[in-house]
């Protein structure tokens, strides 16, 4: 196990950091904006949510590199593991162009299908319109990331990450304040730095595919080929991604304030949710590294040491929330309705936090295994159960605090049964051996 516990940390603390840095974007963002009033809080909240909706739906195209670039490590076929990061990469960039061509025209409509003020409406349109011609950059980041893990290099990511942030950071400061751009100034130091990101991923890409002899110029096979195989995770997605637009739906409805609570509370979520996904990224490349090789004890034991450690990093996550409760909020907002509801919400994020550390590892195991579709199937179920759960809810339970449990707890939750099920026994094991390299 000893052994184990050292591959996962020479992965997992590296993505950790990563990870971390990548949700500071947002947080900067939240954090400079939301001094600048809950009307501009609000924008942000509708038009980060839009924009994330995308990026989360993308993020398959890492998440379906890594271990199908992984599987030819363990197979021993450099080449065709670098070959194979390109296809997510050259998915990426198609990607990006049908997202352009779709998504510019349509940024009115899906601002107003969430009926917000003219004020909000104004200032959400303005950061989506310069963050959507950002789209190529960030798709491309994703895809090359993927590459590198599953290379089992999860250290560069950490370099470029944390650049990348703190260069968001100077920027926002110089286009939010400085130049009195407000929230479109949030937009625009964050496509730079995402482009400056973008770059640097290209080069590192391209210098491993001359190193060892393999090809950066379009397959276009196997591009479709990671295309079909990342159906079932774009479906998962957007299941997930539905469970966070009902979230932010019914919290408009609800006021300013509670809407203004609920994107503080969601940005934490996904800020300590992807740290806690540095132990799924290990799980990913170690597990499609494995299964390469046909290694059957060894996947078993990384998901049983993934999953005890899952579990006790949510521990410890959660255990800081709640001692932070009183002061974390107020480094989001100045509005002092706003703070008060935050420090509600809080403990609620802290309980769930154990739940979501188990959830997150499972995902990286069963993506590492490419059991893409049973994550889907999986994900359609809870985000039905969450919605099930919300009519009583809204009912006898009205405002943020149980409209945030039933998130947290409830949908999490669900989340934890259904892949908690899918590996009570070793059949999933059989079957990704089975499938072999794809």
């Amino acid at each position: 196990m000893a052994a184990i516990d050292k591959d996962i940390l020479r992965l997992a603390l590296p993505a950790l950091g990563a990870l971390i840095a990548e949700p500071i974007f947002l947080l900067s963002d939240t954090a400079m904006v939301g001094h600048l009033g809950a009307g501009a809080l609000g924008s942000l909240a509708i038009a980060s949510t839009i924009l994330q909706t995308v990026l989360g739906l993308m993020i398959f195209l890492a998440y379906a590199t890594t271990p199908r670039v992984a599987r030819r490590m363990g197979a021993g076929d450099r080449p065709g593991a670098i070959n194979a990061g390109f296809d997510g990469i050259w998915l990426a960039l198609c990607t990006s162009v049908v997202l352009l061509a779709i998504g510019l025209p349509l940024l009115g409509p899906l601002i107003a299908a969430f009926d917000p003020g003219s004020e909000i409406a104004e200032g959400a349109h303005s950061y989506l319109a310069i963050s959507w011609w950002g789209l190529p950059f960030m798709l491309v980041v994703i895809a090359a990331t993927g590459l590198l893990r599953g290379l089992q290099d999860t250290r560069t990511p950490l370099v470029v990450a944390a650049v990348g942030c703190l260069a968001n950071i100077g920027l926002n400061a110089i286009f939010i304040y400085g130049l009195d751009m407000g929230v479109a100034g949030s937009a625009l130091g964050t496509v730079i730095a995402q482009a400056g990101m973008c770059s640097v991923y290209v080069l590192i890409s391209i210098r491993a595919a001359r190193r060892f002899h393999a090809t950066f110029r379009p397959d276009w096979s196997g591009v479709l080929a990671s295309a079909k195989t990342s159906g079932w995770l774009l479906v998962r997605n957007a299941s997930l991604r539905a469970a966070l637009i009902i979230l932010v739906f019914l919290a408009t409805a609800m006021g300013t304030t509670e809407l203004a609570a609920i994107q503080v509370a969601q940005s934490l979520f996904f800020a300590l949710a992807l740290a806690l996904d540095s132990l799924a990224i290990a799980g990913q490349a170690l597990i499609g590294l494995q299964l390469g090789a046909r290694n059957v004890d060894a996947v078993a034991a990384i998901n049983r040491r993934l999953c005890l450690w899952g579990i006790v990093f949510g521990v410890v996550v959660g255990l800081f929330l709640l001692a932070g409760a009183g002061i974390i909020p107020r480094g989001f907002s100045s509005d002092p309705a706003v703070v008060a509801l935050m420090t509600s919400l809080l403990p609620v994020l802290a309980l769930s936090m154990p739940i979501a550390g188990y959830v997150f590892v499972l995902d990286g195991v069963l993506m590492g295994a490419e059991d893409a579709k049973y994550l889907a199937l999986a994900q359609l179920v809870a985000v039905g159960g969450y919605a099930i759960l919300l009519i009583p809810v809204v009912l006898y339970w009205p405002g943020a605090l149980g409209l945030w449990a039933a998130f947290c707890i409830g949908f999490v939750g669900l989340r934890a049964l259904t892949l908690g099920w899918r590996v009570r026994n070793r059949s999933w094991i059989a079957r990704a051996v089975e499938k072999g390299t794809s």
